[in-house]
């Protein structure tokens, strides 16, 4: 443990500092919200703001806002007239991030919504170039679903979170449906001839999806 802790203190010393917009968001986050260690963080964030940068999408979807840090990680890569849209249930968050696109001086070019994203995916008419799944983990599959058609071919789709802090290891109980839904939507993603796909052992796992 502690050979894997001084490798991450490397990893973090050695990619670039968070900016401070960032930070401030990170400290508030874990001052004041419960769960904060959803947060995406200064590592996956950098992952999150390169690969943007690489294919330099015109759109892109979120799928669980949570304070912001995603989504103004991979605003960073936008098109100059690009705009991101980013999907939360929980209302009393949308005031926290938005603070934070405000600060980031990427409010123009990100759209919050807040509501069910099982109910708001089917509303959208755009293509994306680009798609986060960071939300319940119950619905994984049926976000998959609903934004296949929605992805332009070339398109990637990131899946946070599908090594479930190695619980997809183990046989789930049939009450832990956050678990049977990793592991559902990560058989489903091994079996989608559509795609190519790797899961990188970033965090919690990171799964980047192409389609062909």
């Amino acid at each position: 443990m502690k050979k894997e802790n001084e490798i991450d203190k490397y990893i973090l010393d050695h990619i670039g500092p968070e900016d401070q917009v960032l930070r401030e968001l990170d400290r508030e986050t874990h001052l004041k919200i419960p769960g904060a260690r959803m947060i995406s963080g200064h590592l996956q964030g950098k992952v999150l703001t390169l690969h943007s940068k690489m294919i330099r999408p015109e759109r892109i979807l979120e799928i669980g806002t949570f304070t912001g840090y995603s989504a103004i990680c991979l605003a960073k890569g936008l098109k100059e007239n690009g705009k991101l849209i980013t999907i939360e249930l929980d209302d009393e968050l949308e005031e926290l991030a938005n603070k934070y696109f405000v600060k980031s001086g990427l409010k123009q070019k990100i759209i919050q919504v807040i509501g069910p994203a099982l109910e708001i995916i089917p509303s959208l008419s755009e293509k994306f170039n680009l798609v986060f799944i960071d939300a319940d983990k119950r619905e994984y599959v049926e976000y998959y679903n609903l934004v296949f058609d929605k992805v332009r071919s070339g398109g990637y789709i990131i899946a946070d979170n599908t090594l479930w802090s190695g619980k997809v290891l183990d046989t789930p109980v049939p009450s832990d449906e956050q678990t049977l839904g990793i592991i559902n939507f990560n058989e489903m993603i091994k079996n989608d001839s559509r795609v190519e796909k790797v899961i990188l052992p970033l965090r919690d796992g990171m799964t980047i999806i192409r389609k062909k």
